[in-house]
């Protein structure tokens, strides 16, 4: 066979990795309402002092949670050394996609396209308002991301040695509620708080609404971790399976 086993499982990983990375990055334009997602009201909660608060939440944490729940299946199975090569690797792809992107932005449009008379917009305008994400957002974004990433891979594996490889719950969806609390501070830090002057009221009030979210997201996805841990065991093999696990610590 041209691959093995565990190679083409860490090309699929890989893949779904770094997909999920991208698509989060570009759909995180949009700002939802999870409450009217969901057919509730507003829930207008006041946080460290600032009044109706509510989910209104980046596209992007739709897709953030599975990115951790892929980095610790790659921590169980190939160790820090996997993800750190593909944490690098996917923040070297979104920031080569947004200068490409910037590239876009700036091509002279042609005027039949720019004037949409059927959509009655102008397509150049709303091409670089949705896609024209500010240098902070960017560097807040990558940051946020490489910092979560190596948080969550140590976490992962100081919950694992200290278990001796029981409770995967823990250590997946533990490491990930760590991780996901500092990359929440970190992106809204650098891209508002540095970028944009928020006061820390208004920085710690957003981030507690975020993170109230990816916990119960992390929760939620614990079952996913066990059925994608036994595909896996089940497609490797136990004896070969185990073996990786063991090597991984």
């Amino acid at each position: 066979m041209f691959f093995s086993k565990p190679k083409i499982l860490f090309i699929i990983l890989a893949v779904f990795f770094v997909a999920n990375v991208i698509l989060a990055e570009f759909i995180g334009v949009k700002i939802f309402s999870l409450e009217k997602t969901l057919g509730s009201q507003p829930v207008n909660w006041t946080i460290w002092g600032i009044e109706n608060l509510s989910f209104n939440l980046t596209a992007g944490v739709i897709l953030w949670p599975f990115v951790f729940l892929t980095t610790d299946i790659i921590n169980e199975f190939y160790g820090v050394r996997g993800v750190r090569i593909l944490s690098f690797l996917s923040a070297g792809v979104v920031l080569y996609a947004f200068l490409m992107v910037a590239l876009a932005i700036r091509l002279s449009p042609a005027d039949f396209w720019e004037f949409s008379q059927s959509k009655n917009i102008n397509m150049q305008t709303a091409f670089s308002a949705i896609y024209g994400q500010g240098l902070w957002i960017i560097a807040g974004s990558i940051t946020a991301f490489l910092v979560g990433q190596f948080v969550d891979v140590f976490t992962f594996q100081f919950f694992k040695r200290h278990t001796k490889g029981k409770w995967i719950w823990l250590r997946a969806t533990g490491s990930t509620l760590i991780s996901q609390l500092i990359d929440s501070f970190v992106v809204l830090y650098v891209a508002f708080g540095i970028g944009a002057d928020w006061d820390w009221a208004l920085l710690l009030s957003v981030c507690t609404l975020n993170y109230i979210y990816k916990f119960f997201s992390a929760i939620l996805l614990t079952p996913l971790i066990y059925l994608v841990h036994f595909l896996i065991i089940r497609y490797l093999g136990h004896d070969l399976a185990y073996d990786m696990m063991a090597k991984a610590v």
